[in-house]
């Protein structure tokens, strides 16, 4: 039996505003369809922890940061996009 690999996710967004609770849930409703149980997802708002964001060079909200598996990926936006999601993570078939 291969092992699936766990994706661990960081995503940044900026309070309650519209795109990033567009994000979040587009986020969550992916990996629930595409990663089940096999997903990990922290969600740091920039305006409670503004360090943290410039640390991750950050800049702007919503940003999604895939830190495993490697390699690092970022994305940008709303993930509203299923297929560039699906292409940036590998997970294309």
């Amino acid at each position: 039996m291969i092992r699936q690999p766990r994706f661990k996710f960081r995503l940044y967004v900026a309070g309650t505003t519209h795109n990033s609770t567009r994000a979040s849930a587009n986020l969550s409703s992916f990996c629930a369809t595409h990663l089940p149980d096999r997903h990990e997802i922290e969600v740091v708002d920039v305006l409670r922890e503004p360090k943290r964001a410039m640390a991750d060079s950050v800049f702007m909200t919503p940003t999604l940061i895939k830190l495993d598996p490697a390699p690092d990926r970022r994305l940008i936006g709303t993930l509203s996009h299923t297929q560039l999601l699906l292409e940036t993570l590998g997970l294309e078939t």
